[in-house]
């Protein structure tokens, strides 16, 4: 017979098992809390902040520029104003990065006061995560106590993708805290019906939208509805201080579309990943409602008409059960299970609330409905969308995971007299246990006890609840403990393997690689041993797996940790010196086949001769050299220092330049150097198919190497557009 667990001091001061409900308003209950803080919570939260930041910070320079599509970016706004405003790939303002550049600008302020380096451009990344943390603390902690916020920050801060992205210059970092501020701004609202903090919210929105345009908006209608159903003032009142929180949001968010728009197309940089050099294209299409159906022009491949089981195309079945699958699973899906367990046992705990938030339950109620809100839709959108998705956006579903599970096990806590929730609390510990049993077995060889002993542990840890009442105060708290450290287990590894790794490129995953997913390395192309652009010595690459093994020497990388350092390689790849596919064209696991040459999505290595070739005579030009493709432009920029002017922006596929406009650049010496493709690999092999600008690309390569002398600098093909083969001036 299961014997429910009695109830013992509580962890949750503001919320204590054997106290009613607080009639005080809600503020005065928050502003009671904060001056009943126990004495472990500030150096428990210290340590928090602290140990998140070093797990950010820890090996960062290893990744060097990271993804190097941003990175040129950032390079360029550090150098010029103009690129900064704008979000341009080089300094001479021929294109910007096919996003709004909110998530450049803390990067090219930090290049412009301390340098251009990896560490330069990554840090403020990581200074994210922990504002995140700490904004996620505070969020969770006004109503469920400091235990609970520090359960949360504790699993947002183990999250896999989130110890990536954070660590990562992708614009996911500045999206993920502001998506993390607005929730917290919209229950400081709630809590009292304060305007003013939902136009905060409306603010946070705003910058999210000039982050990473209409995700921002994902997470609007159940903070929208929660708000106008639960907040204590009358009807009238809140539908007008929704409409002042979206007046704010489009403020936030449109004064820089609006000046964008408005400025003649002749004096900016044509708006990367358009098509009618249109920054609401932009929005509108190719990252925005393009995501969702898979209509993205000039997309590389992706989306509904690329083919591929499942709806979504080259990028991976779409489905419920697509952030549980094996690319997604091992990058969020860890306490997903458990974090909808608690969303359901919180709002059943809570539905006995009133709407007016006179009491502590209320607030808790719409607490789980805003969190849980945002998780649903998010993980809906990202389930069913058809367009391009990659396993790195899931960390948008790392606050709202952390926050349910943390307020989830508080509430569950503080019941535990009842047997419903010890049941309850057990059962969800024993789901998480066997749900990283899965994940860790997903990786061939991939420290094969852990698996085992989380499991163990886990149901261990299950079962000690349930019998908890028969052996005193002591054991419960040690099966607790027990069942926290098997549930943080899993993610934890995966984090400390990601930490210990180099990861560089377009698609990056967290963790090792797993079975019939992308290898764990991401999209970066390098020979064996060679060091990414900018990383530190430990960074070097140590040779490449295959077959779907991990990376690295016996251990995976220089600190025997599995599944660390190695080559870029994917399951049934070829290792770290290229994955190639059917047409001899670098290739990537998952994606279409043959279809994603070297250089798109990683970059391309820079010798030291053709370095020396772009900064010679440099400054006569606007542009040292043109490249087909962001990635490809963005490895010679960064390795000389010079504008290199990305033909086609980053698929190679935008119409930008036009043949005539490249034809006016050489004639008035604006450019001095075409660097073409390599066997088909990077260069002109980039013009894709994916839009009609890939034609633009052809035309403009076709039109160099028909009148222009090529000569090989360090591998590379260079054409000298101040040579032409008529020996007079440049062809028209």
């Amino acid at each position: 017979m299961t014997t429910a667990v009695p109830p013992m001091d509580s962890p949750f001061p503001e919320r204590s098992p054997t106290a009613p409900a607080s009639s005080s308003a809600p503020s005065a209950t928050a502003g009671a809390a904060a001056t009943r803080r126990p004495r472990w919570e500030r150096p428990a939260y210290a340590a928090l902040l602290l140990a998140t930041a070093v797990l950010l910070l820890w090996n960062l320079g290893a990744s060097g520029y990271a993804n190097s599509f941003y990175s040129a970016a950032v390079q360029a706004g550090s150098e010029s104003w103009k690129a900064f405003f704008f979000g341009s790939s080089d300094a001479g303002n021929s294109i910007t990065v096919d996003k709004p550049p909110a998530a450049l600008w803390p990067m090219a302020l930090s290049v412009r006061l301390f340098g251009l380096g990896g560490w330069q451009i990554l840090v403020p990344q990581a200074l994210m995560g922990v504002g995140a943390t700490a904004v996620l603390y505070a969020a969770v902690r006004r109503h469920f106590g400091p235990a609970a916020a520090l359960l949360s920050g504790t699993v947002f801060a183990l999250t896999p993708v989130a110890a990536l992205m954070f660590r990562f210059n992708n614009p996911d970092a500045l999206l993920t805290l502001l998506l993390t501020v607005t929730v917290y701004c919209v229950l400081r609202a709630l809590d009292g019906a304060h305007t003013k903090w939902l136009v905060w919210a409306g603010v946070a929105v705003g910058f999210a939208f000039l982050t990473k345009t209409l995700q921002a908006f994902v997470i609007l209608p159940p903070l929208a509805l929660v708000y106008a159903v639960c907040a204590p003032t009358r009807l009238r009142r809140r539908l007008g201080q929704l409409l002042l929180a979206g007046a704010a949001m489009v403020v936030a968010g449109g004064w820089w579309v609006a000046i964008v728009e408005l400025w003649p197309a002749s004096s900016r940089p044509y708006i990367g990943g358009s098509q009618t050099n249109s920054f609401l294209e932009l929005t509108l299409g190719y990252n925005g409602l393009g995501r969702i159906n898979g209509n993205e022009t000039g997309s590389v491949g992706g989306g509904a008409r690329a083919g591929g089981g499942g709806g979504g195309g080259g990028w991976g079945e779409t489905g419920i059960d697509r952030l549980f699958s094996a690319n997604v699973g091992g990058q969020i899906s860890w306490l997903l299970p458990a974090a909808l367990v608690m969303l359901v046992t919180g709002l059943v705990i809570t539905w006995r609330a009133r709407r007016a938030t006179d009491s502590l339950e209320s607030m808790a109620r719409a607490a789980f409905l805003v969190w849980g809100g945002a998780l649903l839709i998010t993980a809906l959108v990202f389930s069913y969308m058809q367009g391009i998705f990659h396993e790195y956006y899931t960390v948008a579903l790392a606050p709202f995971v952390a926050a349910l599970v943390g307020m989830g096990a508080a509430m569950l806590w503080e019941e535990r007299g009842s047997k419903a929730a010890v049941l309850t609390l057990s059962g969800t510990l024993a789901l998480t246990a066997w749900w990283s049993y899965v994940l860790l077995g997903r990786s061939a060889g991939y420290l094969p006890w852990l698996r085992w002993t989380v499991l163990a542990a886990g149901l261990a840890a299950a079962a000690g609840l349930v019998l908890g009442a028969r052996f005193g105060r002591r054991f419960v708290l040690g099966a607790a403990a027990l069942g926290l450290g098997a549930a943080l287990a899993g993610p934890l590894a995966y984090c400390l393997t990601t930490v210990d790794s180099t990861r560089g490129g377009s698609i990056v995953t967290a963790g090792p690689a797993v079975s019939g997913g992308r290898g764990g390395m991401g999209m970066r192309f390098f020979g064996a041993g060679e060091l990414p652009p900018g990383a530190a010595p430990q960074g070097a690459f140590q040779g490449g797996p295959q077959q779907g093994q991990q990376g690295g020497g016996p251990q995976g990388g220089p600190r025997q940790f599995p599944g660390g350092q190695g080559g870029q390689g994917f399951p049934g790849g070829q290792g770290a010196a290229g994955w190639r596919g059917a047409r001899g064209t670098e290739n990537f696991a998952g994606g279409p086949g043959g279809g994603a040459p070297g250089g798109l999505l990683g970059g391309t290595k820079v010798s030291t001769q053709a370095t020396a070739a772009l900064r010679k005579d440099a400054e006569k030009y606007t542009w040292a050299a043109a490249a087909v493709g962001a990635q490809n432009a963005a490895s010679y920029q960064l390795a000389s220092g010079r504008p290199v002017m990305p033909i086609g922006g980053f698929n190679g596929s935008d119409p930008s330049p036009t043949l005539a406009k490249f034809q006016e650049y050489v004639r008035t010496g604006k450019v001095h150097y075409f660097i073409g493709g390599n066997d088909g690999a990077g260069g002109e092999g980039q013009a894709m198919r994916g839009g009609p600008g890939g034609g633009t690309s052809s035309a403009i390569s076709t039109w160099v190497k028909a009148n222009f002398r090529s000569t090989t600098v360090g591998g590379a093909t260079f054409y000298d557009l101040t040579a032409p083969l008529n020996g007079t001036s440049a062809p028209s």
